[in-house]
């Protein structure tokens, strides 16, 4: 069912000097689930010692022997702009979006923060989308920092990545897609904690099964869900500007009224923007499988970030033409209460564009996670059974599995209604450390590399 390269003495020596112990050469009959297809000329080879093989800078691909198996290159431009936008807007948007008017008072200067931390995610990406472009090996910051720093942080972040953060963030957007879910349901009073939990269980079990079965399955679903939860932008921003053509303008002409926040609430202010905007580098993750890497991972890009920023720049104008900034802030799920006025019979699309919302999120982030997984222990930095691929369906299933490992933080997750406090319990601080480190990676390779071998990813 399972196929993985056998390790034997061959070291690979990479362009920072390292001698990493891989898995990218076949033994008898077994084939190399590690050998990825790759764009261009294989590197050549050297007898300096007889058994190392000196690849080209910033590449880690693996074999392309015809028998090897491998992931295959099924992502296109669509799928990729589907699993940016899929990925970063999750229920936020639809439920806490006043958390930086919480933070700052002020409608202008949140409206300001919301912007810049979509310039920011841009400019990080497309820092990303250089890196994506010159090493073309799944696993996003894990693969810049065996490239920048060696092999020692790159194993690090391998495992706080896979034992940590990516298990807690599936658990934490599952939890609230099950409270959502759980609420159409129950009405007259708070979900019972123990169905939100066994709803959330069952959606990370389904997801699970969906990515296993195929790469393709699990693309169209995140391609769907991602379209439903655009329908359901495009909903809200109507219902805006209906709201503004009735001439609802009072929440916004004064938008700079009242005192100017202090430099500590404006830190916080972007901490909670940013985890908004959280999942820009989820395409990254999956290199190896998108066709055209070159072309269509700076693309989508370009495509997702803005169109993200977009929509929630007018997102909260839409909410501002229906409500008071105090409204927005008082209530636990904006987006609701928003439809509660605007759509009338029609109020329950927005529990359900939640619900959609949050599974597409909770899809694209296990179908990331799993490459990470996989990309690591084909370098030996996690267990080599996550290394195999299904010889049918060639789908990382054992990187995808172990994800389950922590469905305890289901058990002990205090799920409730506090909604915005289960929202800020993403880990985001070391996530936003690890890109930072990747940024400063890419520097640190344009400097020492002398600027050979990088491309303009806009090109």
């Amino acid at each position: 069912m399972y196929q993985h390269v056998q390790p034997n003495n061959t070291n690979h020596i990479h362009a920072n000097g390292h001698n990493v112990p891989t898995k990218a050469t076949t033994n008898g009959t077994m084939c190399a689930n590690g050998a990825l297809g790759t764009e261009g000329p294989e590197a050549p080879e050297t007898d300096a010692s007889g058994t190392g093989r000196m690849r080209k800078p910033l590449e880690r691909n693996g074999s392309t022997q015809n028998h090897a198996v491998h992931l295959e290159r099924r992502l296109g431009l669509f799928s990729g702009v589907a699993l940016i936008v899929g990925t970063m807007i999750g229920s936020g948007i639809f439920v806490s979006p006043s958390g930086l008017l919480v933070r700052t008072g002020s409608v202008g200067v949140s409206f300001i923060i919301w912007l810049a931390c979509g310039v920011l995610s841009l400019l990080g990406a497309l820092a990303y989308a250089e890196l994506g472009t010159m090493n073309t090996s799944s696993g996003a910051e894990w693969a810049y920092f065996m490239d920048a720093y060696g092999p020692a942080p790159a194993f690090l972040f391998s495992w706080v990545s896979t034992l940590v953060l990516k298990p807690s963030q599936m658990a934490i957007i599952c939890l609230s897609f099950a409270q959502y879910a759980v609420e159409a349901f129950v009405t007259e009073c708070d979900p019972p904690r123990g169905v939100v939990k066994m709803v959330a269980l069952v959606a990370i079990v389904m997801i699970l099964f969906v990515n296993c079965y195929s790469v393709n399955l699990g693309m169209a679903v995140q391609n769907v869900f991602t379209a439903a939860k655009l329908v359901a932008v495009v909903v809200v921003i109507c219902g805006g500007a209906w709201k503004l053509m009735q001439g609802n303008t009072q929440h916004l002409s004064n938008a700079f009224n009242g005192p100017m926040p202090n430099v500590g609430a404006i830190a916080t202010a972007f901490y909670t923007g940013l985890w908004a905007y959280d999942g820009w580098n989820n395409l990254n993750y999956v290199t190896e499988e998108i066709k055209n890497p070159s072309k269509n991972l700076p693309r989508s890009i370009i495509i997702g970030i803005p169109l993200v920023t977009l929509c929630y720049a007018l997102i909260n104008i839409s909410y501002l033409a229906a409500m008071s900034p105090q409204e927005m802030i008082e209530s636990e799920a904006v987006a609701v209460t928003f439809g509660n006025r605007i759509l009338g019979a029609l109020a329950w699309l927005m529990p359900l564009s939640v619900t959609i919302s949050t599974f597409g999120s909770a899809n694209g982030t296990l179908f990331a996670a799993g490459r990470l997984c996989f990309a690591a222990s084909r370098e030996g930095h996690l267990l080599d059974i996550l290394s195999y691929v299904h010889v049918r369906r060639l789908t990382p299933a054992p990187g995808l599995i172990f994800h389950l490992h922590r469905l305890d933080i289901l058990r002990r997750s205090d799920a409730g209604p506090d909604r915005d406090a289960l929202h800020q319990t993403q880990p985001s601080p070391a996530l936003q450390s690890a890109d930072h480190h990747s940024r400063c990676g890419l520097g640190h390779l344009r400097v020492s590399r002398g600027g050979t071998n990088f491309r303009d990813p806009t090109r």
